[in-house]
């Protein structure tokens, strides 16, 4: 799958490519592109953060788990914000964890954390925060899809609910840091 800019990089973004300016974004514009069938918006990116962290949003139907995928100097908080989204997390320990997010629920996913996310309802939201002593770049997105998709791997087993409902795909990540994004 092909990554697709759903606006030009910066052309009309509204996002200035220089920091320390203030800036607004209004409704439809920020950096924007298609990955894995969802609208990633990024708000505020490293360019405008000193590379401290990314806001973004992403927006899609109900489908199929991102690839799994960590970032070694980067913790990534998603709030829902509208629809459901299971989040699936493993631990620095290896321990799995899964759960079904809301409208305003949220997850946490520390550094080094495996993870993968999977829209469950059409029309859901996730509102997300990437930061870390390492940086975040706008490119965080681009890394995802040139990195992980060539390791593309789909949900753990023992990631799945005993709920028929549930599409699962055996995938085994356990300690394996399956795309570094910060690279």
């Amino acid at each position: 799958m092909a990554m697709e800019f759903a606006t030009p990089y910066r052309s009309r973004s509204r996002i200035p490519p220089e920091p320390g300016r203030p800036y607004f974004v209004e409704k439809g514009m920020g950096d924007r592109a298609h990955l894995f069938g969802d609208l990633i918006t990024i708000y505020a990116g490293g360019e405008q953060t000193e590379r401290t962290f990314n806001l973004f949003t992403c927006e899609g139907p109900k489908g199929d788990t991102i690839p799994a995928h960590s970032h070694s100097e980067t913790y990534e908080a998603f709030c829902v914000t509208a629809g459901a989204v299971r989040l699936f997390v493993e631990g620095a320990a290896g321990e799995q964890y899964e759960k079904l997010l809301g409208a305003g629920d949220f997850g946490f996913v520390p550094k080094n954390c495996p993870h993968v996310y999977r829209i469950e309802r059409h029309h859901s939201q996730i509102v997300g925060v990437a930061a870390g002593p390492g940086g975040t770049s706008v490119h965080l997105v681009v890394r995802l899809r040139r990195e992980a998709i060539q390791r593309h791997r789909e949900v753990p087993e023992h990631f799945c609910s005993s709920r028929p409902a549930v599409r699962c795909r055996p995938f085994v990540a356990s300690r394996i840091l399956i795309a570094d994004c910060n690279r």
